[in-house]
């Protein structure tokens, strides 16, 4: 029996064709050093670069790709944008959904830099209230940190609403994209955006190993890396020029290849059919979930907007023998624990025995939908006796 995968708010798989296709041709005809030579396959190397960044552009509505500097990861891409901008006595305010991407860089500068943080607490849904944000501001406080979407719950925060009060008061927004970037529509200069952190290997559709941050033209940054960038050599200190400025060392340059098409994928899709395939499939798993004794769904009810997560607990079971079983038994793969954010988990009422994500993608298929909730209902049925 086939896997039936429902992790892809930590990856997202299978990959569509023309990603590993596109990845194998670099790999064979510019697998060389983007940057570091004026060779036929550096410079090839070098365009499969800028091709991505344009495609990533053109998603975000950003005017210049150059904005745009890879990363590892959405990890990498938020501490770039925390470290390389908070500064000592500054004061931030984020929610009480973030991943520990945002906790710890965050509770690191705390410590660090004396930096102050306010944590506005959401409801146990993940719905957060502008009120509270607005309470939240201080004549200190310079950054606003927040996830587009909940990792645990699915729930969707008022970005460009955020953007607005933070205009007002003269505050950056740095926006943590990793669950909505290729399933909700962002525009950067329309909700306010200063820093945009995604992920490659999620919605985007790319291979692990890629993301990126834009960073806003006007906003400097003290660079996370420090080191070769192939341009301006003879300097002794990093270069200003975007995106060398903040991209030292060999890029994956095979894996952003990849990405590209994945970007391509999304675009010829479009995101609102993305979405709009999830959120009906999501809605059909929460619906059906629901009619099991000892379920209970976290985040946002039945017919709320959200994206295509759905977490769930079955009676007091422990989340990581249901997803053992799930898998050893169902050949049906989801995420139990505590997700890596403990705090969502204080707001969600589950810190003591995690809970189980299943996460849908543009791939799942209906059958697989059905079998999972099978999958569950027998486990509860046990779990009851």
């Amino acid at each position: 029996m086939n896997v039936a995968y429902f992790d892809h708010a930590a990856s997202s798989w299978p990959k569509p064709p023309e990603v590993l296709l596109a990845m194998q041709e670099c790999m064979l005809h510019a697998a060389a050093n983007p940057g570091r030579g004026s060779h036929q396959m550096a410079v090839k190397a070098s365009r499969i670069l800028f091709e991505t960044r344009k495609q990533l552009a053109k998603l975000f509505k950003i005017k210049n790709p150059n904005d745009i500097s890879f990363a590892l990861n959405t990890t990498m891409a938020l501490n770039q944008a925390i470290l390389g901008f908070l500064k000592e006595g500054d004061h931030v305010i984020c929610t009480s959904v973030e991943h520990n991407s945002v906790r710890r860089p965050l509770e690191y500068v705390k410590k660090t830099r004396g930096v102050q943080i306010t944590y506005v607490q959401t409801n146990s849904k993940g719905e957060l209230s502008l009120d509270k944000v607005k309470e939240a501001v201080t004549n200190r406080t310079s950054l606003m940190v927040c996830s587009h979407s909940s990792n645990l719950l699915g729930s969707i925060l008022p970005v460009a609403e955020l953007g607005e009060l933070c205009k007002e008061n003269g505050i950056k927004l740095l926006v943590d994209a990793a669950q909505s970037a290729g399933t909700l529509d962002i525009d950067v200069g329309k909700m306010g955006i200063h820093m945009l952190a995604f992920p490659g290997h999620k919605s985007l559709l790319g291979p692990q190993g890629t993301g990126g941050l834009y960073i806003e033209p006007e906003l400097e940054l003290e660079p996370l890396l420090f080191g070769g960038t192939g341009s301006q050599s003879e300097m002794i200190e990093q270069p200003n020029v975007r995106p060398d400025r903040y991209e030292s060392g060999t890029q994956n340059t095979v894996g952003i290849a990849g990405l590209g098409e994945g970007v391509k994928f999304v675009l010829k899709e479009t995101v609102a059919q993305i979405h709009g395939k999830e959120w009906a499939q999501t809605q059909q798993l929460m619906a059906l979930l629901m009619e099991i004794e000892g379920v209970q769904l976290l985040g946002p009810d039945l017919g709320q907007n959200k994206t295509g997560i759905v977490t769930f607990t079955i009676h007091q079971t422990d989340s990581s023998e249901v997803a053992f079983i799930l898998d050893q038994t169902f050949n049906i793969a989801v995420r139990a624990g505590y997700h890596c954010t403990p705090l969502a988990h204080e707001v969600a009422g589950t810190l003591e025995r995690g809970a189980v994500r299943a996460s849908i993608g543009y791939f799942t298929k209906d059958e697989e939908v059905d079998r999972l909730v099978a999958a569950v209902k027998e486990i509860a049925k046990h779990m009851k006796s």
